[in-house]
């Protein structure tokens, strides 16, 4: 009997596992229909007589934020959107919601646009066998020693366009397999989304700090 209550427990377990992906997604899809689709429409029909049609209040948002896209990508536009911003600067409730946003917004443009000025993703070691990640930046050789010194930007988060350069040796660092997209990300979410796994199952955290103890 204890064995058949176990048995149920884990597939039950399991189960609820295998749905909760379905119902995110689920969960996701009803709020865009209600929150954001229902309710564009329903303003819009007080203007325009349009009967419902599924979808199309998100179609006409996308179609807005393309619109404040272009307009933000000029001169007048950013000079619109820095009135706005100096306005919310005076009003203290209203400054630290914007600061987060803003900060919010910066680290996810990165993600998307500015990825390419950094060459590879990487943990450097600090004091206490501690890893940060890190972006590659550029290289140098000592002309002296021949060596090999990286220059590294270490983020903060969440905003990984922010941060302070560090001249290391490739010793110091460690190869976690990521994409710079992926690292960009794990920054950006304070670390909640990250990659599943990293290159060789930790081992080669387990050699850089035996190498470096010796």
């Amino acid at each position: 009997m204890k064995n058949f209550f176990n048995h149920l427990r884990i597939y039950i377990f399991r189960g609820l596992l295998a749905i909760i992906p379905i119902l995110l997604c689920v969960v996701a899809i009803r709020l865009l229909y209600v929150l954001i689709d229902q309710k564009i429409m329903s303003i819009l029909r007080k203007f325009v007589d349009i009967s419902f049609i599924p979808g199309f209040g998100i179609l006409l948002l996308l179609f807005c934020l393309y619109m404040i896209g272009l307009i933000v990508s000029n001169i007048m536009g950013r000079q619109i959107f820095k009135f706005i911003e100096n306005i919310s600067e005076r009003i203290p409730f209203i400054k630290f919601i914007y600061g987060v946003g803003k900060q919010l917004s910066h680290g996810l443009s990165l993600t998307e646009g500015q990825s390419q000025a950094f060459k590879k993703a990487l943990f450097v070691r600090m004091n206490d066998g501690v890893w940060a990640p890190a972006f590659l930046m550029n290289s140098v050789v000592d002309p002296q020693t021949k060596e090999e010194l990286w220059f590294v930007l270490i983020p903060t988060s969440p905003t990984p366009g922010s941060g302070f350069v560090c001249l290391v040796k490739p010793s110091q660092t460690f190869d976690p397999g990521w994409t710079v997209e992926e690292c960009l990300k794990s920054i950006v979410s304070i670390g909640i989304i990250i990659p599943s796994q990293l290159v060789n199952e930790g081992k080669t955290f387990t050699k850089l700090t035996n190498s470096n103890s010796t």
